[in-house]
Formats: C-alpha cells, sequence, structure tokens
C-alpha cells in the first residue's frame, strides 16, 4: 500500500495551521475547486478575483474532503469541521509546497517559454515516465496559485518533478522557480505574447529567464538555439553558474534537427543528440510541437534518464482540446475535419496553426477554412501583428477566412483582394456563417485568444456534427 500524501501531523505543521477538530487520517491528495474534492483530500479555500473558496468549504467537506483549510474569520455556519485556521489559505499552501520540495528526492525539471509549455510539459511526463514514476503539473496550472497547487501535490516518492511556470508580468517567474528549485530548467521559446504588459520582446525574454534564479547548484538550463534571444538567456543562465544545453534547427546544437515528417497524426522525427543519432515518433502533428520534443529529450538526458525509451514514449503525445485537437464531424454528404485550436494564440502560435492548417489536406473538393479571432494582450503593436498574418494566411492555401474582433478588421480589409473572407465584429456573429459554410471535404481550423470567445463555435460544431473519435490521418 502506498504511503499518503501527507501524514496528518506533517500536513498541520506545514502549513502552520490551527485545527478546528481532529483530521481523523492522513491527506490524500490536494484541491483548490470543490468540484475535483477527492474522499480523504485537503480543500484549500483560496480567494481569487472572481471566486472565494470559503463559499465552497462547506460542498468540499460534503464531497469527501477530510478537511477545509480556511482564513481567520470564517464562518462556520452548519459545518463543524474539520476545518484548520490559517493565516491565509494560498499563503499556507505556499508553505506545503515548500515542504513537498524539501522532502522530495525527485529530479526536478521547471519549464517556462511563450509557446508550447502545456504541450511540452505532457510530452516530458511521458518521456520521463518511462524511467520511474513521475508527476506534473496538471492542465495549464502555472501561476501564483497553479504551481504551489502542483508541487504541494508531489508525491514524496516520486522519481521524477516537472513544473510549468508562466507569467504576464516581469518578476512573477522568480517567486515560482524559488517555489520549484528545480535541477533543470527548459525554455521553449521567447515571442510577442503578453507583449501588452511589457516594452518589448526583450523585457519578455528577461521575464523567461527568471527561471534561472531559482536552479539548484550544479543545476542545467536547457535553450533554444534558434531563438534570436538565445545570448540573452545564456547570459543569464550563465550568470545562474548553470550548466549549458542548446536544442534546435542548428546543427551544432546539443540537439539537433535532421528532419520532420508529416505522418498520420503525428510526425517522424530524425535528430542527433549529444552526437548519438535517433529517431522517433511524436503522437501530435506540428513542426513547432515537433522542435519542443527535441527540448524534451534533452531535459531527459540532462535528469539522467532513459533518453531511447523517452524518445518511443512520446509517441502517445495527443493534441488537446483547445491546442490542436483534431475531430471528424459527420456532416451532409460524408465527413469534414476539424481542427481545435480556440484555447488562445499570439503571433507564434498563429502561425503554427496555420500552417498545420496547410499541411492537412482537404478531400473530394473540400477547401480550407481559416476561423480566426483577435489575439489580444498585443499592446499598441496589435494592428501590425494582425496584419502580419496576411502572409501565413497565404502561405496556408486557405480558401476562406472567417474572421472576427476589432483587430482582425484590418487583416480581412486586405486579404479579401486575394481570398475569400467573412468578417464579423464578435465571434458568436459567426456562428451561422460557419454553419452555412461546412461541407464534406473540409479542413476548418479555428484559433483565437482565449478572450475572443471561439470556444463555443468549437462546441457548437461537435454539438451539431455528431463528432467522432479524434481523427487519424493527417
Amino acid at each position: 500500500m502506498s504511503a499518503p500524501l501527507w501524514r496528518e501531523r506533517e500536513f498541520l505543521a506545514a502549513i502552520n495551521g490551527r485545527p478546528g477538530a481532529k483530521l481523523a487520517g492522513d491527506i490524500t491528495s490536494i484541491s483548490i475547486d470543490s468540484r475535483t474534492v477527492q474522499p480523504g483530500g485537503a480543500f484549500f479555500a483560496i480567494r481569487g478575483e472572481n471566486f472565494d473558496g470559503h463559499d465552497f468549504a462547506g460542498v468540499a467537506l460534503d464531497a469527501g474532503a477530510r478537511v477545509a483549510v480556511v482564513g481567520m474569520g470564517f464562518e462556520f455556519h452548519n459545518h463543524k469541521g474539520p476545518f484548520v485556521v490559517v493565516d491565509d489559505p494560498l499563503a499556507a499552501l505556499e508553505r506545503l509546497a515548500v515542504a513537498a520540495r524539501a522532502r522530495s528526492g525527485a529530479a526536478i525539471c521547471g519549464i517556462t517559454g511563450s509557446v508550447g509549455k502545456t504541450s511540452t510539459k505532457e510530452a516530458l511526463r511521458l518521456a520521463l515516465g518511462a524511467s520511474g514514476a513521475t508527476h506534473a503539473s496538471p492542465s495549464s496550472f502555472n501561476n501564483h496559485w497553479g504551481v504551489p497547487f502542483s508541487l504541494a501535490s508531489l508525491p514524496r516518492d516520486a522519481a521524477f518533478g516537472v513544473f510549468e511556470m508562466g507569467m504576464n508580468h516581469g518578476g512573477e517567474i522568480e517567486p515560482l522557480t524559488a517555489m520549484v528549485r528545480p535541477h533543470v530548467a527548459l525554455v521553449t521559446n521567447v515571442a510577442p505574447v503578453h507583449i501588452g504588459h511589457f516594452n518589448s520582446v526583450t523585457e519578455i525574454a528577461e521575464a523567461k529567464a527568471e527561471i534561472f534564479s531559482g536552479l539548484e547548484p550544479g543545476g542545467k538550463a536547457v535553450l533554444p538555439a534558434d531563438s534570436p534571444h538565445f545570448a540573452l538567456l545564456r547570459g543569464r543562465a550563465d550568470d545562474a553558474g548553470a550548466q549549458i544545453i542548446t536544442f534546435g534547427v542548428e546543427t551544432d546544437a546539443d540537439v539537433s534537427l535532421h528532419s520532420i515528417s508529416e505522418e498520420a497524426g503525428g510526425s517522424r522525427i530524425q535528430i542527433e543528440i549529444f552526437g548519438q543519432p535517433l529517431t522517433y515518433r511524436l503522437g501530435a502533428p506540428g513542426r513547432h510541437l515537433a522542435i519542443n520534443s527535441l527540448g524534451v529529450l534533452a531535459v531527459v538526458h540532462a535528469l539522467g534518464a532513459d533518453v531511447r525509451a523517452g524518445a518511443a514514449s512520446i509517441d502517445a503525445v495527443k493534441a488537446a482540446v483547445g491546442r490542436g485537437a483534431r475531430t471528424v464531424l459527420d456532416v451532409e454528404g460524408g465527413t469534414a475535419l476539424l481542427i481545435d485550436e480556440s484555447y488562445n494564440a499570439n503571433p507564434v502560435s498563429m502561425a503554427a496553426a496555420l500552417t498545420m492548417l496547410g499541411a492537412a489536406a482537404p478531400k473530394d473538393g473540400g477547401r480550407r477554412i481559416a476561423v480566426l479571432g483577435d489575439m489580444l494582450e498585443l499592446g499598441d503593436e496589435a494592428p501590425r501583428y494582425h496584419l502580419d498574418l496576411a502572409e501565413p494566411i497565404s502561405a496556408s492555401g486557405a480558401d476562406m477566412v472567417i474572421l472576427s474582433g476589432p483587430h482582425m478588421s484590418g487583416l480581412g480589409k486586405v486579404l479579401r483582394k486575394k481570398i475569400d473572407v467573412r468578417y464579423a465584429p464578435a465571434a458568436a456573429d459567426n456562428q451561422a456563417v460557419l454553419l452555412a459554410e461546412i461541407r464534406a471535404g473540409d479542413v476548418i481550423m479555428i484559433k483565437g485568444s482565449l478572450g475572443s470567445k471561439l470556444g463555443p463555435l468549437v462546441a457548437t460544431l461537435l454539438r451539431r456534427y455528431a463528432a467522432s473519435a479524434p481523427h487519424s490521418k493527417g
């Protein structure tokens, strides 16, 4: 029988809490969402911008939580506990995260970057899992509450830990990496994501480089050799005393790309890793994912795990909902292919998604249709970044573009000279257009920032056309 996540005594000591009643057992899991509480788990009543976890403490206990961790002044109402009262539930969760890291003997990797953090984290979870029990951040839990939650959930017997770290502003990664204390830090790339909060992409690179400040002594930094900001990243990693490992298309990188061949639902990749040739299959399509897989295998090597077993394991990588998931739609007269990229968007990921659209072949006279929403948080340069999409749209071979959002308006005016364009101020206004246009053989790619609300369009297509199993052919 495996040990519990937290013994009652060590849990109370770590969070520095005052129990309102005996916990009646050890803690098996951590939760910050009453909807995901598991029997025997601990629920932390965190206050957010749009919610207060204290409103759901009773719900969590009714769902089987062993304890609810609440702040001082909490009204107990009809529930007698068990509660643990702390100064602040988020601060208590952070203390628990620090304790989890202190007791762990796992080899730890921290991941940051402008694009591809979550998909890279999932690939690394699979790759390291071939060598030992691996714990990784769930979903995109990479912010000031997601990282401590993920770290506090690290099992005491894990062999490897993988933690994703994100940011919207400078100074946000430094406290996260101080908790995680990675042995290896991976930067996937640097791009104008959240550029509205920065004066330049160079400032974004500086913010990403904060991850090196938390490296354990003798730690390693895995860097993208092809990045225009490589010199800056390398300099900051050197300042932290890190050993540098590089990956990319550059032939002199430690892990260098030889070729990528698109296959059914994925890519076959040939690389050279520290002088040794290696061929493997990645179970999700896209050149950007393929290049990030080089960084994944560089981390596997850096942590002393089995590289060949890790490479074989990432064939199990699948594009997630909103991040490239492919679904066959049953439409009148046959089928259409939906590429769901609706989770978020920035100039780099938008170009990558359009490249995938271009690589997906329509059938029997079908068309390539790009459904695009505004890219947000781009600041004063937003109009330029949107107009710059004209080139990758043209290269994708799109037959029709359905646009929404104020920034996409200018792009539509440029594209109308070359392509069939439909435009509406809001994504919801394009629903009828999209439903009317879909026909057998089409490939439809949907992408925009989360705030552009293209996700409901995807949901409508899935409901309307009785979506089948994920598409298995590129």
